[in-house]
């Protein structure tokens, strides 16, 4: 029986897998996540996914590889992981008060085919002011997560509503991601 690998270290994609009833293995390879200038964000998404998903494949070319990727877009710009506390507070400042979307690029890599795709969700915050940008910053969670915020930690009083998949916006569209698992079983 061919083994799941989840070419991700993301702590929130190992829950998110494991609360599906998977059973898999954690394989994660060091890739260039930089995207040629002006693809547009849900093949940006697509692109990494695919870049994680076959660099762990070529170690494990029978085994089910899953690769992902979360971007988030605001302003017709991708924001990704901060680069310190400023870049969050500004990030946060982007976001406050307005809609974003929050891409999941999925690469499903066996046997040498694939199968990528994407999700969009929206997400609306609310309007936030100076002090909790700055208190929540404090708090750490932005630091490694793409815009700055996480909809399922503390971030989540940030949120007003979201539209779409709930999971896709923490980290990985579950549903449409078992599915394609189901394809190369």
């Amino acid at each position: 029986m061919k083994k799941i690998i989840l070419a991700s270290a993301s702590p929130r994609r190992k829950e998110l897998l494991s609360t599906a009833g998977l059973e898999f293995e954690i394989c994660v390879k060091d890739v260039d996540e930089s995207v040629p200038e002006g693809t547009p964000p849900s093949d940006a998404a697509e692109m990494t996914a695919a870049k994680k998903a076959l660099a762990s494949a070529a170690e494990h070319p029978d085994d089910i590889v899953i690769g992902a990727d979360t971007i988030v877009v605001a302003e017709g710009k991708i924001l990704g992981k901060p680069h310190g506390e400023e870049d969050a507070a500004g990030m946060l400042r982007m976001l406050s008060g307005r809609e974003h979307t929050v891409i999941t690029g999925v690469c499903i890599a066996c046997e040498g085919k694939t199968e990528i795709f994407h999700k969009e969700s929206k997400v609306s915050f609310y309007p936030l002011t100076e002090k909790e940008i700055a208190d929540y910053v404090a708090t750490g969670e932005p630091m490694d997560k793409a815009g700055a915020y996480g909809i399922q930690g503390k971030g989540s009083v940030l949120v007003e509503k979201i539209e779409g998949d709930y999971f896709n916006i923490v980290g990985l569209p579950v549903a449409s991601t078992v599915r394609a698992i189901r394809k190369f079983q």
